[in-house]
C-alpha cells in the first residue's frame, strides 16, 4: 500500500497532463477511480488486521478542496482542477499539496506570460509569430484540440498540477517538512 497511493497518483498526473493541453478537461471517471483504489485498498489492510497501514489523507482532500474553492468561486479556475487537487490531496497528504501547488502555479504562470507576450501588437504581427500561429491554426491537431474543448477556455493548470505531481513523487525530498 505505501507504493500504490503514489503510483496511483503518477498515473493521474501522467493521465491529465495531456488531456488537459489537449481538451482542457480532467475526466471524473480517473478521480473517481484513483479515489475508489486508494480507498478499497486502505480497506483491505484494515480489515487483514495491519496494524500502522497507510490510509488515504482526508486532511489532505479537505486541504486540497477547501484551499481551490475560492478560485473555483471566482472563475479563476475551473471544477477540474479543484477536483484533481482534492484528490492529489487524498493520494499524497497534506504536504505534497504545497510543492505541487507551486510547481503547477510557476508553470501556469509562465504560460500566461507567453500568452500575454504573444497578444502584443510588437510579437503578435511580427512575420515569424504570424507564420507559426498560421502553420498551428492550420494544422490538423490545432482544429481537433479546439473540437474536444468545446468552447472552454482558460490556461491548462490542471496539466501544470499533474507536472507537479510527477516532480514531487519522483523527488519527494520537495516535502522536506515531512517527517520519516
Amino acid at each position: 500500500m505505501g507504493a500504490l497511493l503514489p503510483m496511483l497518483a503518477t498515473v493521474l498526473g501522467a493521465l491529465v497532463v495531456p488531456s488537459d493541453l489537449y481538451a482542457r478537461r480532467v475526466p471524473n471517471a480517473w478521480l473517481i477511480a484513483a479515489l475508489g483504489i486508494a480507498s478499497v485498498a486502505a480497506a483491505a489492510q484494515f480489515l487483514a488486521g495491519v496494524t500502522h497501514p497507510v490510509w488515504p489523507s482526508i486532511p489532505g482532500l479537505l486541504t486540497g478542496l477547501a484551499s481551490m474553492l475560492p478560485f473555483y468561486a471566482l472563475r479563476w479556475m475551473g471544477a477540474g482542477d479543484v477536483k484533481l487537487f482534492a484528490t492529489l490531496g487524498f493520494l499524497l497528504g497534506v504536504r505534497a499539496l504545497l510543492p505541487i501547488w507551486i510547481i503547477g502555479c510557476l508553470l501556469t504562470g509562465v504560460h500566461a506570460v507567453a500568452v500575454l507576450l504573444l497578444r502584443r501588437p510588437r510579437f503578435a504581427y511580427g512575420p515569424t509569430v504570424s507564420l507559426i500561429r498560421q502553420h498551428m491554426y492550420a494544422s490538423s491537431l490545432w482544429q481537433r484540440s479546439m473540437l474536444a474543448r468545446q468552447g472552454r477556455v482558460g490556461l491548462p493548470h490542471a496539466a501544470y498540477l499533474g507536472i507537479g505531481t510527477l516532480v514531487v513523487v519522483m523527488h519527494p525530498e520537495l516535502m522536506a517538512w515531512r517527517t520519516p
